[in-house]
């Protein structure tokens, strides 16, 4: 598994506005749906992507069926697909965001090391099996361990 430095991580989650999230569920006990809902409450932009779903509202944005149909600037794109679902994903978001494009981001168990070394060479910052929302957790304080926020045990105990 690949090690990404704290440090990139929080810059990766501080720089970010707009989150194109590929393979989102409207399930809301679906990974992609509470980890897409998380980010928006965090003050994220996101952009639910999923051809099965498009044109239907979801955390106040329409569903697109694919990538090319967004046309605002997109940060990061979010990828819930299997993992040999990503190269083409990966050539769409570097065609459709050629500007705006910082980071391509891979869920737990999602990896796909030809389509990372695709989009690198592109200068986008690649992670790999890994889930924004733990990151942002982890790195903000958020991290909940027996229903208290690490480090922060209440005093009405």
């Amino acid at each position: 598994m690949a090690q990404y430095s704290d440090a990139l991580l929080s810059d990766i989650l501080t720089r970010t506005r707009v989150i194109a999230v590929v393979g989102v569920s409207m399930n809301p006990v679906r990974p992609s749906s509470y980890v897409a809902r998380y980010l928006g409450l965090k003050g994220y932009r996101v952009i639910p992507v999923n051809p099965g779903h498009a044109g239907k509202p979801l955390f106040g944005e329409t569903v697109r069926a694919s990538l090319s149909e967004i046309e605002a600037p997109v940060d990061m794109v979010d990828i819930f697909r299997r993992s040999e679902a990503v190269p083409p994903i990966v050539e769409e978001a570097l065609a459709a965001f050629p500007d705006s494009l910082r980071t391509i981001w891979m869920q737990i168990g999602v990896e796909h090391a030809e389509a990372a070394a695709r989009a690198e060479a592109a200068g986008v910052d690649v992670v790999m099996n890994r889930c924004p929302k733990i990151e942002y957790q982890r790195l903000f304080g958020e991290l909940r361990m027996g229903g208290f926020a690490t480090g922060r045990i209440s005093s009405k105990l």
